[in-house]
């Protein structure tokens, strides 16, 4: 069986999430592709497309939210993602089961006592007069039946896990500060959410495979469900493992993939690209030692925005004042140090309109 070194599975990542090569495809198809985006900081999305594709303008993807064409939503993880309305109303009741475990691994003690069902049905009935609301407000409009537990656990529950909702405009629009608002999703986008597979059967966890491959391929089932949180997935690999090739890690570790999936030569050049927080390309995978060296690994769940220099993270960047800075976290050559501030100088008009063309980059550790 083939080996792929982290080299390798770098640059098949990095043409996976159109980052060897920004795409000229619109955004609504980039958000689809890539399985959403990461997105519990709000304006963080519009930096990773713009790194992916060819002319991003940020108006495009507030359109989109504003069209509920894509929304804002607790999915994979339990975390909030950008991802398309058809993708959210096919995929959501396959995470149902996730969300609640997720929501209760924190707030068991405080639920306790609660009929989840009957939660459910007090939320939805709230929600009945079609008025958006906080997560706090929701929750307060419930408390009276459980007046012993906090509102805290009771609206976690509800909007995490309970009641599929999206965030609405104009929480997420470009350059926007808004608080978050909820409804439910079959009343944002006007359609149902699809009901749960029959038992015995997983259509959903296996296009969620093929489309984990697509974006973020070649990988492990580790890699998979690290990604998406969910449970049961061997079998939905299983089922799927006719269509795919197989190859192995530096580590022994099985790696799936689609067969005609890019797997770009490991000496293919890699330009410098800015990630935002939290980009999934980083997060979506159990092993990240295809991107992030080990000894950086904790600054990926932290927030830190990193900058990839040939295909992996060398520096964390911030902006202040229309000025992005640069602090490297291993010494950068002369060339790289200039593909980094050409760079850095285009993210820095992005972010300001082109108000401004400030990058600079710190000192390298010693």
């Amino acid at each position: 069986m083939t080996v792929l070194d982290d080299r390798t599975l770098g640059r098949a990542t990095l043409a996976r999430q159109l980052l060897l090569d920004r795409a000229g495809i619109p955004a609504h198809d980039a958000v689809a592709h890539l399985c959403g985006l990461q997105a519990q900081e709000p304006q963080e999305p519009f930096v990773g497309l713009w790194s992916r594709l060819h002319g991003f303008a940020p108006g495009a993807l507030s359109d989109l939210l504003t069209g509920r064409q894509v929304v804002r939503t607790h999915l994979m993880r339990r975390t909030v993602h950008l991802v398309t309305a058809d993708d959210v109303l096919a995929w959501r009741s396959r995470h149902d089961a996730m969300l609640r475990q997720r929501v209760l691994g924190v707030y068991r003690d405080d639920l306790a006592g609660v009929d989840l069902g009957e939660l459910a049905a007090a939320g939805r009935e709230v929600f009945a007069d079609g008025q958006p609301r906080s997560m706090t407000e929701l929750a307060r409009a419930v408390a009276g039946r459980w007046p012993e537990t906090g509102t805290r656990a009771l609206g976690e529950m509800l909007v995490a896990a309970l009641v599929p909702v999206a965030q609405l405009p104009p929480r997420g629009l470009w350059r926007t500060r808004a608080g978050v608002r909820n409804l439910p999703l079959s009343s944002w986008l006007g359609r149902d959410i699809e009901p749960p597979a029959p038992e015995g059967s997983d259509p959903v966890g296996e296009a969620l495979v093929r489309r984990y491959l697509a974006a973020f391929g070649p990988a492990a089932s580790a890699d998979l469900r690290a990604w998406c949180g969910l449970a049961g997935l061997p079998a939905a690999v299983a089922a799927v493992r006719p269509e795919l090739v197989a190859f192995r890690d530096t580590r022994g570790r099985e790696l799936l993939d689609l067969p005609d999936a890019p797997r770009p030569d490991p000496d293919t050049p890699a330009p410098v690209r800015f990630l935002p927080a939290f980009d999934n390309v980083v997060l979506g995978y159990r092993d990240r030692g295809r991107i992030i060296d080990d000894a950086h690994r904790g600054l990926s769940v932290t927030g830190a925005r990193f900058v990839l220099v040939d295909g992996r993270t060398a520096a964390t960047w911030s902006v202040e004042a229309g000025t992005v800075t640069v602090s490297p976290l291993r010494a950068l050559t002369r060339p790289e140090r200039s593909a980094v501030a050409e760079e850095g100088e285009a993210l820095a008009a992005f972010l300001t309109d082109g108000e401004s063309h400030r990058a600079r980059i710190a000192d390298a550790p010693l």
